[in-house]
């Protein structure tokens, strides 16, 4: 069975930082582009960020761009996403999504085949 799972949503104060991780299960993902999406209340999910399958292409949406910084640890079937000067415009619950290898990055969610439960994030001002 095909899991992704993840783990360091919590409050903190706009300014701080927070490493979200996401652990991937039931099969082999090093093939596969691995991406973080976020959905804030009353609003759609939206793209955050992507890695290519060996980790060395990264996009970032505009929003978190130089702030948010993902990666990956394909021995481990993990990927993370540290992010930086956080504000509370990045409250939403962050998810883990994993999709097949394309010539280009997509930011469609529905590009994305396994999806993890979801992480709350929430930035206090």
């Amino acid at each position: 069975q095909v899991q992704l799972a993840e783990s360091g949503g919590g409050l903190v104060q706009a300014g701080g930082s927070l490493r979200l991780s996401c652990a991937a299960s039931g099969r082999t993902f090093s093939k596969d582009v691995m991406a973080w999406f976020r959905q804030a209340p009353g609003k759609e999910r939206e793209f955050v960020a992507a890695i290519s399958g060996s980790g060395a292409t990264t996009t970032y949406a505009d929003s978190v761009q130089g702030r948010f910084t993902i990666s990956r640890d394909n021995a481990k079937n993990t990927v993370a996403l540290q992010m930086s000067s956080l504000k509370p415009e990045d409250t939403a619950v962050y998810y883990c999504a994993s999709g097949p290898l394309r010539p280009i990055f997509e930011v469609r969610d529905q590009a994305y085949d396994y999806w993890g439960q979801g992480t709350q994030v929430t930035v206090s001002s």
